[in-house]
């Protein structure tokens, strides 16, 4: 009998619009997936698909407007307790895109990394938040004695992890990392991945790996999930999508990915998503389904039948 892997976040039909009601726009369209315990989901989409207004509504920055999103076995958006909301902040930390936009240039690192404990009213003496801080920032790669710096005094890779400790300091059991390598330069992004990986295995953290880049999630996560306005398409585990991609849109995204190789780089075909490729019909409709185990994605029968008989 295998053992069942428990799910810390079960996302159900998620909605979520901005506007008034007059004039409202739907960024996220009636999107369902679970992270288990323990692994890293990545989400993979273009600009403005609305990966990271997922991301924001699980921490509850962005509002819903249907939907449930399920924490450790409780809803956690629209109005709940302020003893559930205090859980949440604690135990749910994001790691943002810019890491220069993110930190208070007028604040000290000691005081960005620690504001979450001051905020928590957690009961420390200014004596045990500096040590908590000293380890946070340990933990990422920091000296301790850059507590007492400003933000502009670092690189983009160091103000990243000054980033990661903030998040680390308040224990967190899941994180939500809104494409914390984008703004870095190459020589840095592997050094944040791995280090984002070595905290994970010491921790037992869970991860939603928000990216753009499919070459990047196939790196760090276990399962992918692919979205394209506001719709995911596809989800499968890394290798599984990697191997046998069924979306046009996945497609499309996997044959953007550089090759190292100048010379295939140069031979490759670029696909482009296009949705009128698409033969759907009121008796022939879209639907979210299971083609293999394990692998789901948006597709009308004929299109998932056709794609089975391809594999």
């Amino acid at each position: 009998m295998t053992e069942q892997r428990k799910k810390l976040i079960q996302v159900q039909d998620l909605t979520v619009k901005f506007g008034s009601r007059r004039h409202s726009f739907t960024a996220v369209d009636n999107v369902s997936f679970h992270i288990y315990q323990g692994e890293t989901f990545g989400l993979v989409g273009e600009s403005g698909s609305g990966k990271t207004t997922i991301g924001r509504s699980i921490i509850r920055i962005h509002p819903t407007a249907g939907g449930k999103i399920l924490f450790d076995g409780k809803q956690i958006n629209g109005p709940i307790p302020r003893q559930l909301d205090q859980e949440v902040t604690r135990r749910i930390q994001m790691i943002f895109q810019d890491p220069m936009s993110s930190l208070n240039e007028r604040a000290k690192v000691d005081y960005i990394v620690s504001e979450g404990l001051h905020a928590g009213h957690h009961g420390l003496t200014a004596a045990q938040r500096r040590e908590k801080v000293a380890k946070a920032l340990s933990d990422v790669g920091l000296l301790p004695e850059f507590a007492s710096r400003f933000p502009h005094e670092f690189s983009g890779g160091q103000r990243q992890r000054i980033g990661i400790a903030r998040a680390l300091i308040m224990e967190p059991d899941f994180i939500i990392a809104d494409e914390p390598i984008s703004a870095l330069d190459v020589s840095i992004r592997a050094q944040v991945l791995n280090l984002l990986s070595r905290l994970q295995k010491e921790r037992g953290l869970t991860y939603l790996f928000i990216a753009h880049d499919l070459s990047v999630v196939r790196f760090i996560c276990d399962r992918i999930a692919v979205i394209h306005k506001g719709k995911l398409v596809e989800l499968a585990e890394s290798e599984e999508l990697f191997a046998r991609p069924l979306h046009p849109y996945t497609r499309a995204l996997l044959s953007a990915i550089p090759q190292p190789d100048p010379i295939a780089e140069r031979k490759k075909t670029l696909l482009v998503y296009d949705p009128a490729c698409h033969d759907y019909t009121p008796d022939n409709p879209p639907a979210w389904q299971e083609a293999f185990p394990g692998h789901y994605v948006l597709a009308s029968q004929k299109e998932l039948d056709a794609w089975q008989k391809l594999s």
